[in-house]
């Protein structure tokens, strides 16, 4: 093309007649025809402008939009079990063991006979403090009688004043003989009804200390056995005073609501970090700081019909304190603190760019933080797609139901747990046979 081009520009301009090659002025007309052909092809040959680039699209993320609600609050506070019953079964008379009559760790009922004692001197005991009584009594009808008949001697002056006197307090006396000797028959019958020893409370024993033939004294030190009445228990936790000054300051300027005791429902987290299904009552709080631990303690009650909690285990114990009236909480993974340690949230504004925006945090609710300055319900807070932002961006909130995917993260753990483990060994035997078969069809036959 370039070759043409400059043929034919020099057969153009060059007169007509003259040679290319016959003289200085040809070569001229050629070094100008060659230079204005490669200019020519150059601007054929040069790419078009570059188009401007589009617009970025906004980037979508996941927010929650915060609602004011009123949420009670909870304090999680250490804790142990404690027998709501406890009796350490001794002697009340001495004796010889002849038998124990329960089972070591059964459950008793009160009343129910645990050993028993010899009782022969007991029962001679007893027929002596009978035989007593009927001796005084047998006086007292003869003194009585007495009396009586100098009462009336007296009156004609048969007898003197001082011989009635005599013998009308002899028989006032008979009287509190008489009274003396019933009680002594009584106690005679109450040691004779505790060489039978019986079960104080209803409850769990627990190992015996002696054995039949064993010499036991009345009101030992050593206790025979114990009854632990476990239904319901007694759970003891302790909560510290700064905690209790910052939660009654919290309800005396109007930022939570008091509850009342019975509104208090105690929820406990056992050792292996698992609920316990019956919720408690809170029965006791304490008025009095340990000087030491700077604590208070409070007590529970919590059914336990089932036997699960054993005294001296550790729990946590959930504890309503408060009810905050306008809380907002914010998802923990939404607020991000830097190196001073201060909370912050991304906030999408009204023109969809994010923001970053200080906040107040008071405390955990769960998976959430209360928040107490910073925010306002309305606001949409990213929780989702952090790394493809940052501050100043435009970007499509999408609202994330952050329950609905915690079940569904939920849901599939435990169905690839499931898939993982079979269900029953004949479940596993079916698995491993089916390859098996499919191996046994797919070979050759002779």
């Amino acid at each position: 093309m370039t070759s043409a081009l400059s043929f034919a520009l020099r057969k153009r301009l060059l007169p007509d007649g003259l040679s290319p090659g016959s003289s200085a002025r040809c070569t001229a007309w050629r070094m100008a025809a060659l230079a204005t052909a490669a200019v020519v092809a150059t601007a054929g040959c040069s790419p078009k402008a570059a188009p401007a680039p589009a617009a970025k699209a906004p980037t979508k993320v996941g927010v929650v939009t915060l609602v004011a609600q009123s949420q009670q609050l909870d304090a999680s506070l250490p804790g142990r079990t404690r027998a709501f019953m406890t009796a350490e079964v001794r002697p009340q008379v001495s004796g010889i063991v002849q038998k124990r009559l329960f089972t070591e760790g059964a459950l008793v009922k009160a009343g129910q006979p645990l050993y028993q004692i010899d009782s022969a001197s007991l029962r001679a005991t007893q027929a002596s403090a009978e035989a007593a009584l009927a001796k005084v009594r047998a006086s007292q009808r003869t003194l009585q009688a007495t009396a009586a008949r100098n009462a009336e001697l007296v009156k004609i002056d048969a007898i003197s004043r001082q011989a009635n006197e005599e013998s009308q307090a002899a028989a006032a006396q008979s009287v509190a003989d008489v009274a003396a000797a019933q009680a002594a028959l009584e106690n005679a019958r109450i040691n004779l009804r505790y060489s039978s020893i019986q079960a104080p409370i209803s409850g769990q024993t627990s190992l015996s200390t002696v054995t039949p033939g064993a010499l036991v004294t009345a009101n030992q030190a050593d206790a025979l056995t114990t009854i632990v009445q476990l239904d319901p228990m007694y759970v003891d936790f302790t909560q510290s005073s700064t905690e209790l000054l910052q939660l009654r300051r919290d309800i005396a300027e109007g930022r939570f609501q008091k509850l009342e005791r019975d509104a208090m429902t105690i929820q406990l987290k056992l050792e292996d970090g698992r609920t316990y299904p019956h919720p408690g009552k809170l029965q006791f709080a304490g008025v009095i700081v340990n000087p030491s631990t700077g604590v208070v303690t409070l007590r529970a009650v919590v059914p336990n019909p089932e036997g699960l909690l054993m005294p001296g285990m550790y729990v946590q114990a959930q504890l309503p304190t408060g009810i905050a009236p306008e809380a907002l909480l914010v998802p923990q993974q939404a607020v991000t603190r830097d190196i001073a340690g201060k909370a912050s949230v991304l906030v999408v504004g009204a023109d969809s760019k994010v923001q970053r925006q200080p906040v107040e945090v008071d405390r955990a609710v769960g998976s959430r933080w209360m928040v107490t300055s910073g925010l306002k319900g309305g606001e949409k807070i990213v929780v989702d797609g952090f790394q493809r932002i940052k501050v100043g961006d435009a970007v499509e909130p999408q609202e994330v139901d952050l329950r609905a995917k915690a079940r569904a993260a939920d849901a599939a753990t435990a169905q690839a747990n499931g898939a993982a483990m079979p269900a029953s060994p004949s479940a596993a035997a079916s698995a491993g046979a089916a390859p098996a078969a499919a191996a046994s069809a797919a070979a050759p036959k002779p």
